[in-house]
């Protein structure tokens, strides 16, 4: 497996301590992660929202574009995917984070690629805890970053907020070849819940991998939790939305 990333298991080692102190749960953003020819191969081979058969979210809560088709990517994006579901890989994630035994989805159960236009937004979550077919407990998330000459006040920042949803605690701007990696829970809540200011026809683009532990714990499943900001006007309705999107989608109809 061709090595794509600048950083090597002694990094991830001497970063171990970080990651764990990290406010407000386990996390590490790195600047210049994979290797810059690479990333700008997929930046540039990044498929626009018209191309390809996106998954589309358009609801109070989610306005973004989602595939995961392995198959239908660009070379250099399988590439990237590639590298971070590969043992040495898996390795890194083990030394940097503690957990043990890291299993890759090869098959992008909600990662893959993900895209945000003008006005899109993610809101505040937590996200869905056990793997649809394999029944693994999601430990882990990394999200790489293509948006070349991201300016500040485009928004898009990835927030991480405290584990009692009072308030954010930290801000990522997304720009090109910018990772965060971090530790997922019932209440590592994140998004981006500011509508995106970007030019019309500019994007917010990202890779996303997710990674598991085996379920010995028989952790129960739950879908993607929605939380209220502070700042947010009372909605009943929504509320109500916010409650039906954590029940796992087997359990919907039921």
């Amino acid at each position: 497996m061709e090595n794509i990333l600048n950083y090597d298991i002694e990094y991830a080692t001497a970063c171990s301590k970080e990651y764990a102190l990290s406010d407000p749960f386990p996390h590490l953003v790195i600047d210049n992660f994979v290797d810059n020819k690479i990333a700008t191969e997929a930046y540039e081979q990044f498929p626009k929202p018209d191309t390809l058969e996106w998954i589309k979210y358009n609801n109070p809560l989610e306005k973004k574009l989602m595939f995961s088709d392995y198959n239908n990517l660009s070379p250099s994006i399988q590439k990237i995917i590639d590298g971070f579901n590969s043992a040495e890989f898996l390795t890194f994630l083990e030394k940097l984070t503690g957990f043990k035994n890291i299993i890759a989805d090869e098959e992008l159960i909600g990662g893959g690629l993900h895209q945000i236009e003008r006005g899109g937004k993610l809101d505040i979550h937590a996200d869905f805890n056990i793997h649809y077919n394999t029944g693994n407990q999601r430990c882990l998330n990394l999200i790489l970053f293509l948006n070349k000459n991201w300016q500040e006040k485009y928004g898009g920042h990835f927030e991480l907020w405290d584990r009692k949803m009072k308030e954010c605690r930290s801000k990522v701007l997304p720009t090109f070849n910018r990772a965060v990696i971090f530790s997922t829970d019932a209440t590592s809540y994140h998004g981006h819940p500011h509508p995106l200011a970007c030019p019309k026809g500019e994007t917010r683009k990202s890779i996303a991998l997710y990674y598991y532990i085996e379920n010995n714990n028989q952790t129960k499943s739950h879908s993607t939790v929605y939380k209220k900001r502070p700042t947010e006007p009372e909605d009943n309705k929504l509320d109500e939305f916010r409650k039906l999107r954590s029940i796992p989608r087997d359990k919907r109809d039921k």
